[in-house]
């Protein structure tokens, strides 16, 4: 058993936590330190340590990260004394589904949500946001003395605190946020059984630990879903930076670039089909795997003279449209101070490493609908906006000649550093979507 801690300062946060299970590291950024855990199989034997006083574990929900984090827990938690539940709601369609993963009502791991909440040592709610706002007060009321909330994002939290509520006294409030849609938190984590360290980066937030094992209990969640590295954050933190992600990068801009140069390709004459597959082919292509292994700067760095001049023309011509609108997204957020952890996976890794791949597979419309409401949402609103910046001002000054002093400041950016600190902890795997 190794203990250590480790301290973390930005401009507004100081992170101070100790493990009494787990080894972890430092990693540099710029202009700071940040602590975080290297995750992989090996570190499996330790899960009973940090699940220590959890015999049952209920997953509430059968979406995208509900199956995917049941599955991930009960095969990770295999031949331990700790169980893991599947909860669904009266009448759900997925039972089905639940039940042809191995999830029975025979042997207990299948049944109503509120008797898998009640017999639940750590209750993990994955129902939809909507249904979250609806009945997390029966789930509430429905909880054993002691046991543990488990979040996989802060909607509940800005929800209980936009309707005066709040989070039942007595009980640990804790989050693992992975940085990837369902999908792509279960097919890296079967890739891992080959390739150990293969999964899906996530976050780690304590907001409520009444007896001072919440830590380790989140730390061993993260691990038993298969992230290769887990950072801290706070539960206000994660759901403000991914509302962010998500209207800014992860999917409203996406959606309006892929949308953008789909209405070129079609104006310069190319067929739907071909015009589709050169919009995708922008974002998802060589450019999203040299950004996932390399960084952004080397993207840049890897063009002949001809098309570096066509990126920096295209860079210059659309910094300040596409500037504009994520200060918007911020100021309507009103967050500030993200360690990069928070950044680099919420805005750059979020997206090439899990989302693009099945934008690039089945198409943009699949990526969008198969992340959460808050997501579909944010992407629906937001993506027009992009789309109509790029049409209206970027690509009618994408002739003129860069902008030497953007593309100063574009090579001498610190996020380039905190990408390649990053890209130290990625598995040697990209995701595989059949």
């Amino acid at each position: 058993m190794t203990s250590t801690t480790h301290t973390t300062t930005t401009a507004k946060h100081t992170h101070t936590y100790a493990s009494r299970v787990f080894a972890l590291e430092t990693m540099d950024v710029p202009g700071d330190t940040e602590t975080i855990l290297r995750g992989g199989r090996h570190l499996f034997p330790l899960l009973p340590q940090a699940f220590e006083g959890i015999r049952r574990v209920g997953v509430i929900g059968w979406g995208p990260q509900g199956r995917a984090q049941a599955l991930n827990l009960r095969d990770s938690l295999a031949g331990t004394d700790i169980r893991v539940a599947v909860g669904l709601r009266p009448g759900s369609t997925s039972a089905a589904d639940a039940r042809a993963h191995g999830f029975t009502e025979a042997d207990g791991t299948l049944g109503d949500w509120l008797a898998v909440t009640a017999d639940s040592d750590l209750v993990i709610l994955l129902i939809a946001d909507a249904a979250l706002a609806a009945h997390h007060q029966e789930i509430f009321a429905t909880l054993k003395p002691g046991a543990v909330i488990g979040l996989s994002h802060g909607f509940l939290l800005g929800h209980l605190r936009s309707s005066g509520g709040e989070f039942p006294p007595g009980h640990g409030v804790i989050a693992v946020c992975p940085k990837g849609m369902g999908d792509s938190v279960r097919r890296l984590y079967e890739q891992g059984a080959e390739i150990n360290g293969a999964g899906i980066n996530s976050s780690f937030a304590v907001h409520a630990d009444p007896d001072g094992r919440a830590t380790d209990l989140a730390l061993g969640w993260s691990v038993a879903l298969g992230s290769p590295y887990t950072f801290r954050t706070t539960l206000d933190s994660e759901y403000l930076s991914d509302i962010v992600g998500e209207r800014a990068i992860l999917l409203g801009a996406v959606h309006g670039i892929v949308e953008s140069l789909y209405a070129r390709f079609r104006l310069a004459g190319d067929d739907e089909t071909t015009a589709y597959e050169k919009s995708c082919e922008n974002v998802t292509g060589p450019i999203a795997r040299t950004i996932s292994h390399e960084g952004i700067r080397a993207v840049r760095e890897g063009l002949d003279p001809a098309g570096r001049d066509t990126f920096d023309r295209a860079y210059s011509a659309t910094y300040q449209p596409a500037r504009d609108l994520v200060a918007e997204i911020y100021d309507e957020v009103a967050e500030r101070g993200h360690p990069w952890s928070e950044i680099v996976n919420e805005s750059v890794i979020e997206a090439v490493d899990s989302l693009l791949p099945y934008m690039h597979a089945r198409d943009v419309a699949y990526m969008v609908d198969n992340c959460s409401r808050t997501a579909r949402l944010g992407a629906r609103r937001w993506g027009p906006r992009f789309q109509a910046a790029y049409e209206q001002i970027a690509y009618p000054t994408a002739e003129l000649p860069a902008s030497e002093a953007l593309l100063a400041a574009f090579d001498t950016h610190p996020a380039h550093e905190a990408l390649a600190a990053a890209a130290k902890l990625r598995p040697s795997v990209d995701i595989f979507v059949a």
